[in-house]
């Protein structure tokens, strides 16, 4: 603010300079005007007794030798130049120079002074003398009896000094005055730009983001206008940032929300928006606002597809897949923005379709492997039915073939059962009724109810319990999954083998785990064994009855209570089965 002070202290001290040369031009003008008329009529005095002097003698180049000494003594009586010329404007005598010199003068007939004397008027003029080279007041006039012109001259000298001094004091009034003009303009200007240094603090801290600063000012005038109009603009500022930032958050919420990654370059194949699932999809960490797209995203079909949708105005879809041929797959929508006109750039949005492709991956094995389960009893049914309407069949084999119907019958029950669990399971339309449940108690009855069995088939089974087995879960879906772990461990336990049931109780959690010393699993088989119809002995699950479904539903049966699922196994060594459910709700 400190120019704009100095520059208006300046431009008044320009004004009041200009204020003094012009009244001191104007003081100078009138002064000299004002002694040059006083000169004129002290020259006319003068000039009428030169008149007198003259005593009517004619001016005639004959009277030279007379009227020079005339000239002289007039002009000593006169105290002026005093100039006699004859009617043909030709100087006769000249009190200003000597006798010889007079004939080296030429003729004055076209002086002012001169031409209005010999037309009978009374001349003046004011003028820098040819002769003597300095400034003179002429004065002419007739001579009685129109005996040639009487002239005058009276040397400006005097008038030039009182003109010297007026400058000399116009001087030193404007030495004087200037600094006093600077020093006020100066305070003058510092009062009037206050309200504009308040205005600049104002203005800076908005444009700085500190929009609660205000004018104070209230007045009627331009600058109380400049302040409403200022303050109203910070209210509007404050008001459409805080819409701004709500809007930028909620999107902020929305993009790292979302499922689907999101990718926005500009123009310039530069990045603008990249949320935190794009990043997780294909390892982008960092700052990556203004990096072009292809360093961020390092896949060359990427690349293509923006460049297309660029150039498009149709979206472009790809499918491509990250990693190994069973990694991610990903499909990408990228359109341009905006539709029609300019370019500005490429949204494109990037759907993670694993999880879908492998659930229509076990739908297909599925209705596959339900197809194939129902086709060998089915197929084992229709054989023997068709053999029973054969006439002439021994009661013996007939009753045998009856027992196989039913033993294929009693297995297409099972498995319809098992499909029907898996399905309220996996559906979670199944109702449970969460109440504490005392699995230790539970696992022993179950373990005197498997006991004929085990008995049968040479197995012993044991319970251990650690601390308060109590946890809280639906008392029929633990039942189910004690019955399949036991069931399993049963059927694939060799003669002389040992189960053990094993009740943890935790302060979060109680862990239940079965171990049992049979044939147990294979590495490469453990990361399918809970999938629906996964088998690691085909032909000896069917000869022992088994679905297939057992361990897929005791996962989906642990999982909706709240807790998980675990194996530890090792081919020909035994495995043990585990699960954990809360302990309260």
């Amino acid at each position: 603010m400190t120019g704009i002070q100095g520059r208006l202290a300046a431009g008044v001290a320009a004004v009041v300079v200009a204020v003094i040369l012009a009244s001191g031009w104007v003081a100078e003008r009138g002064l000299r005007e004002r002694e040059t008329a006083l000169l004129a009529d002290s020259l006319r005095g003068r000039a009428a007794l030169v008149v007198e002097l003259l005593d009517g003698v004619p001016i005639r180049m004959e009277s030279r030798s007379e009227l020079q000494p005339l000239a002289v003594r007039a002009a000593a009586s006169a105290g002026a130049r005093v100039t006699l010329i004859d009617l043909q404007g030709r100087v006769v005598a000249d009190s200003g120079v000597t006798p010889e010199a007079l004939e080296g003068l030429g003729s004055h007939d076209e002086r002012p002074e001169v031409r209005a004397a010999l037309a009978g008027r009374t001349g003046t003029d004011t003028r820098l003398s040819q002769t003597l080279r300095r400034p003179y007041l002429y004065l002419g006039l007739p001579a009685p009896r129109d005996a040639g012109v009487v002239r005058l001259a009276l040397d400006l000298d005097r008038v030039e000094a009182q003109v010297s001094g007026l400058r000399r004091e116009l001087l030193v009034a404007g030495l004087l005055g200037v600094p006093l003009a600077l020093a006020l303009a100066w305070g003058l200007s510092a009062l009037a730009l206050r309200p504009v240094r308040e205005l600049r603090r104002v203005v800076g801290s908005i444009s700085r983001g500190d929009l609660d600063q205000r004018l104070a000012w209230r007045s009627r005038d331009d600058l109380g206008r400049i302040a409403e109009a200022v303050n109203q603009m910070g209210d509007q500022l404050r008001r459409r940032l805080r819409e701004v930032t709500a809007e930028k958050e909620q999107l902020q919420a929305v993009l790292a929300g979302m499922a689907e990654g999101v990718l926005v370059v500009d123009r310039d194949d530069r990045v603008v928006l990249a949320n935190p699932r794009l990043r997780e999809l294909f390892g982008a960490w960092g700052e990556v606002a203004g990096r072009p797209h292809w360093e961020v995203i390092r896949r060359p079909e990427i690349e293509d597809a923006v460049h297309l949708a660029a150039r498009s105005s149709e979206p472009v879809t790809l499918e491509l897949q990250l990693g190994e041929p069973d990694g991610q797959v990903i499909e990408m929508h990228a359109v341009r923005f905006p539709g029609q006109g300019e370019l500005r750039g490429v949204v494109a949005v990037f759907h993670d379709l694993t999880e879908l492709r492998r659930l229509e991956g076990i739908r297909r094995d599925f209705v596959a492997n339900v197809s194939h389960e129902l086709k060998t009893p089915l197929t084992a049914i229709r054989g023997f039915a068709e053999t029973l309407l054969a006439e002439g069949l021994p009661e013996a084999q007939r009753v045998q073939y009856l027992e196989v119907i039913l033993r294929h019958a009693e297995r297409l029950g099972a498995l319809i059962e098992d499909v029907l669990a898996l399905s309220r399971a996996e559906s979670r339309k199944l109702q449970l009724e969460p109440a504490e449940v005392d699995v230790s108690r539970l696992a022993a009855t179950l373990l005197r109810d498997l006991k004929p069995r085990l008995d049968a088939a040479r197995l012993s089974a044991d319970l251990v319990e650690q601390g308060r087995g109590v946890a809280w879960a639906d008392r029929r879906s633990v039942e189910q999954v004690l019955t399949n772990l036991l069931d399993n461990a049963a059927k694939y336990t060799e003669a002389g083998g040992h189960i053990q049931v094993r009740v943890l109780g935790g302060p979060s959690q109680v862990r239940v785990e079965v171990q049992d010393d049979g044939m147990g699993i294979p590495s490469r088989d453990l990361p399918r064994i809970f999938e629906r119809f996964y088998r690691v002995d085909k032909a000896r699950s069917r000869d022992l009855g088994g679905t297939g479904l057992g361990l897929a539903i005791v996962k989906h049966l642990v999982q909706s209570m709240g807790g998980g699922v675990f194996v530890d196994s090792r081919a020909g060594q035994g495995s043990t089965f585990s699960f954990t459910l809360p302990t309260h709700a």
